[in-house]
């Protein structure tokens, strides 16, 4: 029925069908580019700018769910936490999940 001149591309005429065939992949990464992988990475800078702005008397969240109040930063990834009268625990700043409200400012 069909013949095998028609199944036979040009010669010398360049082929789009790889192109055509790539246009579909390029969309799905573009589409998840602008809906998982950019608000991904905004939402990690704002936690790393949440995480440098941590200052002695902020309360804070940790992952695991346990609310204190800061009582001693320093430049090393730990702070000090407390989280009842007189309980202080050391606290990774990277499991710091949100700060909920600001204390004192720092004293010069």
């Amino acid at each position: 029925m069909i013949t095998p001149a028609y199944a036979q591309a040009v010669p010398g005429m360049p082929s789009t069908d790889m192109i055509v065939q790539f246009v579909p992949f390029i969309l799905v990464f573009v589409i998840m580019w602008f809906l998982i992988i950019r608000p991904q990475q905004r939402r990690a800078k704002q936690h790393q700018d949440m995480i440098k702005s941590v200052r002695r008397g902020d309360t804070v969240v940790s992952s695991g769910g346990i609310l204190g109040r800061v009582t001693k930063v320093t430049d090393d990834p730990e702070i000090e936490m407390e989280i009842a009268d007189g309980v202080r625990v050391k606290l990774m700043r990277g499991m710091i999940a949100e700060v909920r409200s600001k204390g004192e400012p720092v004293k010069t």
